[in-house]
């Protein structure tokens, strides 16, 4: 058997980059995924590409600043899948929505809004609405997506290192809450990632720098950061809940 046979996993924002990697690496454990993202056309794209591997995979449009997309969303996957085991808070404000790199007093109010909206009550709404189905079968695991920046700071782009600071913040205190019904909620905070479809010179280069400062001094991709996701969504956690886990290859050791 395989580590997810039979279970359900709802991943947001998988239609691009790091969400991609980890909705293939959970439906090649035997989860049934749903691609629950904004982009339609990405969204169609990732679940064609994920059957024919021969997983098990639908897509579903989905603003998570919206409670009715996300309600919507949820009826959808219970009306096809009949429950919800996994959630990987994975939909942010960073690559494929660009963000400015800017310093704290140059940042419009409008992209601070943004930011938090999307990472910060989109993980709320889609969580909230997701407990709900979870509580029915007294059993859950909820993976959220910070950042190593939130952990040890980082000059430029305060908005998203604050929004990721406070989504371990939220993880901790959702922890504490829903205990009782046994679900899990836990954090993964990856490092510097080449995520990029289509990455440029510039963005190679930030990349590569990034590996500068590290442990294991090499240009971090998805594929380091889904067996913590996995991990989290096994059974191999059951007992594990409130914690954050860095995956930065040592950059930011705490």
């Amino acid at each position: 058997m395989k580590r997810l046979d039979g279970q359900v996993a709802i991943i947001t924002g998988a239609g691009h980059g790091i969400g991609k990697f980890y909705a293939e690496r959970l439906a090649s454990e035997g989860a049934r995924v749903v691609i629950a993202e904004l982009d339609l056309a990405a969204t169609e794209k990732t679940v064609t590409e994920l059957k024919s591997k021969g997983y098990k995979a639908i897509g579903i449009q989905t603003d998570v600043t919206s409670e009715a997309s996300v309600a919507n969303m949820v009826a959808e996957t219970v009306k096809q899948f009949e429950r919800i085991d996994i959630l990987v808070n994975n939909a942010a404000i960073f690559a494929t929505i660009p963000m400015s790199r800017a310093p704290f007093d140059e940042i419009s109010i409008g992209e601070w809004d943004l930011m938090m909206s999307v990472n910060v009550k989109g993980t709320w709404l889609v969580s909230k609405a997701v407990i709900a189905e979870m509580k029915k079968f007294r059993y859950g695991k909820i993976i959220n997506i910070s950042s190593s920046t939130a952990v040890k700071g980082s000059p430029s782009r305060i908005h998203y290192v604050t929004s990721k600071a406070g989504i371990i913040g939220f993880t901790k205190t959702l922890a504490n809450e829903v205990g009782d019904y046994n679900i899990c909620v836990n954090c993964v905070a990856p490092g510097s990632t080449l995520s990029e479809e289509n990455p440029n010179e510039s963005i190679l280069k930030m990349r590569s720098d990034a590996a500068n400062v590290r442990a294991l001094k090499r240009v971090q991709t998805p594929d380091d950061l889904t067996g913590a996701i996995l991990f989290f969504a096994s059974h191999d956690s059951d007992f594990i809940t409130g914690q954050t886990l860095v995956v930065d290859g040592g950059n930011c050791m705490h």
